[in-house]
């Protein structure tokens, strides 16, 4: 057995105790590019097999860096291949734990198609079951895209390095500079990590992330008991408009609030939270950031951002996938309005609108703050198919900020008659009560009573059933 390497230990401390069986124990390498003589390469650096998490049966190869390297070779690759086929098969999640040196030279073409045969693997299963990695030491070169083509993404936060090109090989750049194969780079910069830290709790938070999800998309998510209050009410998320992840916190059974990516585009807020013990997908607006005493500590503004909506289309993508019903918390005035945005926003805002649009779960939106123009359009609007729309009281919805729309109107005029205007266009134009009346909300409700409405909404929108035209995919 090869689970007292480091790398079956690995998978000992990820899994439920005793529940590992491995696969392809005695697969070693098989050189044969350069007349190179096979080497003493046990499981040929690749621990494979399957097991469970909270019962959950799962597939798992975590690589052995002291087996030339973690390279991946012919047979490495072969082995991950076979636990993708039976992970199909069975509809179970693949879990990869990846430290690897890359492409194994000395098996040239062999290694390369190797590669490929994984890639192909991991596009054949995306949307039908789910996939992480969890990046804990190299992971270079081709092999960074086995983690961008699977669904979440784990650092640990000092030994992981994610990395395309070497930092050092980049134009004007060094390691000491700007590490861009960092932890902390994946997670701020570039977004490709969703979880960031040390191994042990890697493990606990993969354990908790596959006990929130369905095995596949053919199966629902764990339902979980609860005891907490289905109409709880709770005054204080009043003052969370501004930092929706506390007010998802807030509302969600237990307070419990898996947040993913969360250091990447922080003025938008993606993860998952129960309730009434089901899972549901949240995406939310965010304009400031509150300490642990609710004083602001950092303001984002409420517009959205070229990352932002990157961030919640991919969220949004994945939770239609696997039938997770999406809440939304609304907060939105415009798009950032600088050149370097201007250059993708358009795109990345179509995707948005797309995500949402295109996904046929259960979709409920609670505008918590201001839902202004094409922003308020794009965020989960009932115009792009939301089931729900609710309003907090004393949340705004128009065109645009009614001080903005009276100079535009009053063009020239005294700052008085400006004032006396932007009262009268607020009062008629950009209230939730004028959005009601014409059935663009289904409700206005005291922010107290939130948690019991949107149980309430995902509860009766349960059984939800959505037909589209037949087509092989979207290109957006």
């Amino acid at each position: 057995m090869s689970t007292t390497s480091k790398a079956g230990q690995r998978i000992n401390a990820l899994l439920d105790d005793n529940s590992f069986v491995e696969v392809g124990g005695l697969v070693t390498d098989r050189a044969t590019d350069f007349n190179t003589e096979p080497k003493n390469a046990p499981n040929d650096g690749c621990v494979t097999g399957f097991g469970t998490i909270n019962g959950n049966p799962v597939y798992v190869y975590s690589q052995d860096a002291s087996v030339l390297g973690g390279s991946i070779g012919e047979m490495h690759a072969k082995k991950i291949i076979d636990i993708y086929d039976k992970a199909l098969k069975t509809g179970a999640p693949v879990i990869g734990l990846i430290e690897c040196a890359g492409l194994r030279l000395e098996e040239a073409t062999d290694a390369m198609n190797a590669f490929g045969e994984i890639y192909l693997k991991q596009t054949i299963s995306s949307g039908v079951i789910p996939q992480i990695t969890a990046i804990l030491g190299s992971c270079g070169g081709g092999l960074s895209l086995f983690s961008t083509l699977t669904d979440f993404t784990f650092i640990e936060e000092k030994s992981g390095k994610l990395f395309v090109n070497s930092p050092n090989a980049l134009d004007g750049n060094n390691t000491s500079k700007n590490d861009t194969s960092s932890a902390e780079f994946n997670a701020k910069e570039s977004g490709i990590a969703d979880v960031v830290a040390d191994e042990a709790t890697i493990f606990t938070k993969i354990r908790e992330l596959v006990s929130l999800i369905p095995s596949n998309n053919e199966v629902e998510a764990d339902l979980v008991e609860t005891e907490d209050d289905l109409n709880r009410v709770n005054p204080e998320i009043a003052g969370c408009a501004g930092d929706t992840s506390v007010a998802l916190s807030i509302i969600a059974d237990d307070n419990d609030f898996f947040e993913v990516k969360k250091d990447f585009a922080k003025e938008m807020v993606t993860g998952f939270i129960r309730l009434n013990g089901s899972t549901v997908g949240a995406v939310a607006n965010r304009a400031e950031i509150l300490d642990e005493n609710g004083k602001a500590t950092e303001k984002k503004g409420t517009v959205l951002t070229v990352e932002g909506c990157r961030k919640a289309a991919e969220f949004i993508n994945f939770c239609d996938a696997f039938d997770i019903p999406v809440l939304s918390l609304t907060n939105a005035t415009g798009f950032a309005a600088t050149v370097e945005s201007e250059k993708r926003i358009a795109i990345a805002a179509g995707k948005l609108t797309y995500a949402f649009a295109n996904a046929t779960v259960p979709k409920v939106n609670v505008i918590v703050g201001k839902a202004f123009g094409t922003a308020y359009s794009i965020m989960n609007s009932k115009a792009i198919g939301a089931d729900m729309t609710y309003a907090w009281e004393g949340a705004q919805i128009g065109t645009m900020d009614a001080k903005l729309a009276a100079k535009i109107i009053c063009d020239g005029k005294s700052e008085e008659e400006i004032n006396k205007k932007a009262s009268e266009y607020e009062a008629s134009y950009i209230n939730a009560s004028n959005a009601a009346k014409r059935g663009y909300v289904d409700a206005i409700i005291a922010p107290q009573d939130t948690r019991k409405y949107v149980i309430g909404a995902f509860e009766m929108l349960y059984a939800k059933r959505e037909e589209r035209p037949d087509k092989k995919h979207g290109t957006v």
